[in-house]
């Protein structure tokens, strides 16, 4: 067992898991996405990132490509959401909200395309 690759996979997948679980859930409803769940979502996709950076294939360059997209969604969520509350002082409900959820289901996109990669890559090298 490759513990690189363990540690590569387990990122992937926590990442579209966390993204996950800050997604579901009636879109207006702040009561339903925390705050700290988008912040972590944020750090484990950050980190996800960085561990695809040495890989110079071509299925390394597209499982970058995704954690780029899903880190500039998760981070234009995270900034709405700062500029929203603070700058603008919107109530967190209705509007704000479903574009911050819905910024939020962008990354979750690119995750799911990520996860999709490394299951394709796993099972193809099990061949």
């Amino acid at each position: 067992m490759n513990l690189e690759k363990v540690i590569f996979g387990f990122f992937i997948i926590l990442a579209c898991t966390l993204n996950f679980g800050f997604f579901i859930g009636d879109i207006a409803d702040p009561k339903l996405h925390n705050g700290f769940e988008l912040f972590a979502t944020i750090v484990v996709n950050l980190i996800a990132t960085l561990l695809k950076f040495g890989d110079r294939s071509h299925i390394g360059a597209v499982h970058l490509a995704t954690s780029l997209a899903a880190d500039l969604q998760l981070i234009a969520a995270a900034v709405f959401w700062g500029w929203a509350v603070h700058v603008a002082q919107h109530p967190l409900a209705g509007e704000t909200m479903a574009t911050i959820v819905s910024l939020s289901g962008g990354a979750l996109v690119a995750n799911f395309i990520s996860v999709s990669l490394l299951i394709g890559e796993t099972l193809r090298r099990a061949r």
